[in-house]
């Protein structure tokens, strides 16, 4: 994926967010052996959000392996280290899936999944 599509897909994916009550805290953090595309908060649930924009749903699915999930804990770790405001906050992570839209509506489908992982 291209950085510039990278780039428009997280920026839709935070628009969504805010849309739902989500407050955006952070974006694009390097941080542990990981980056986080999107840290939100949502009723005092630290929310680390992964954005995939593919072609298909189950493409995006597939990009969240186990070697994916093991470098976003890492870097969901290593960013609480940082933010001691955070401490004691329920955490999770969740993943927006962006794809093309078709016919009648030409816009990116948006899909949202919680708590994707433990």
């Amino acid at each position: 994926m291209s950085t510039e599509k990278g780039q428009r897909g997280e920026e839709r994916a935070a628009r969504y967010l805010k849309r739902r009550g989500y407050r955006i805290v952070d974006r694009n953090v390097r941080a542990g052996r990981g980056e986080l595309d999107i840290v939100s908060l949502k009723n005092d649930i630290l929310v680390f959000v992964e954005v995939k924009a593919r072609q298909s749903r189950e493409q995006g699915l597939l990009a969240v392996n186990g070697d994916k999930c093991e470098r976003l804990r890492s870097a969901a770790n290593a960013y609480l280290g940082k933010r001691p405001k955070f401490t004691g906050l329920q955490c999770r992570f969740d993943l927006i899936i962006l794809t093309p839209g078709s016919g009648i509506n030409p816009f990116p489908h948006v899909e949202h999944l919680q708590d994707i992982f433990r």
